[in-house]
């Protein structure tokens, strides 16, 4: 767990060194924390509001200053080309973001196509009603967001572990079965070791048949 909160620690202070440089970056993500604490409040209050802040003032302000006020070349500050910080970033970088915004504006048109959502919720008889439905789908897409980028850094956390030591981490292999892993790869490591230094020896001392 340790190891857990200091990965996330690092990917914490390569965001903020990479992606937000600019003072206009930096003023817009202020607006959009407080924008998202009103929508928290929200949440017990009226969960359709709660989506429509959260997504219309906290995510279009944050993404905005990404998009627009943020320099996308090369990074000399950080010495780091842009191709390489979208590379090594483990939450949503910029293509991500593309597809989750791409859903966030398609599903006011599919609400308003299909109000009942195929089937899904009851429609909407007017247009409170039609908005009060967009917000609720908007806090889906959000809670959905968040428990994808959850996964994900969860998920690039662990494999980079495992790049790095050579043994898995996840929850199949935890106990008895990495213990016998790590036992596996340890004999494995002592047979090359013995392999090498046999073909050592041997090219010092040949066999007395290879002796013309």
């Amino acid at each position: 767990m340790q190891e857990f909160v200091k990965k996330v620690r690092i990917l914490q202070w390569d965001d903020h060194r990479y992606y937000h440089q600019c003072r206009i970056n930096q003023t817009l993500h202020l607006v959009s924390a407080i924008s998202f604490l009103t929508a928290y409040v929200l949440l017990f209050i009226n969960p359709a509001a709660a989506g429509i802040v959260g997504w219309v003032v906290g995510m279009v302000t944050r993404q905005s200053g990404h998009i627009f006020f943020e320099p996308r070349g090369f990074d000399k500050i950080n010495n780091a080309t842009d191709e390489h910080k979208e590379a090594i970033k483990a939450g949503y970088n910029m293509r991500r973001k593309a597809v989750l915004i791409s859903i966030w504006v398609s599903l006011p048109v599919l609400l308003y196509v299909s109000p009942s959502l195929f089937g899904l919720i009851q429609p909407a008889v007017d247009f409170n009603g039609y908005v009060n439905d967009v917000g609720l789908v908007w806090l889906a897409l959000g809670a959905a967001g968040l428990l994808l980028r959850t996964l994900h850094l969860s998920c690039w956390t662990r494999f980079t572990t495992w790049r790095a030591t050579g043994i898995p981490r996840w929850p199949c292999c935890a106990g008895s079965a990495t213990t016998r892993l790590k036992r596996h790869i340890t004999t494995l490591k002592q047979r090359i070791r013995q392999s090498d230094q046999r073909k050592r020896c041997i090219a010092a001392d040949p066999p007395l048949a290879r002796v013309r």
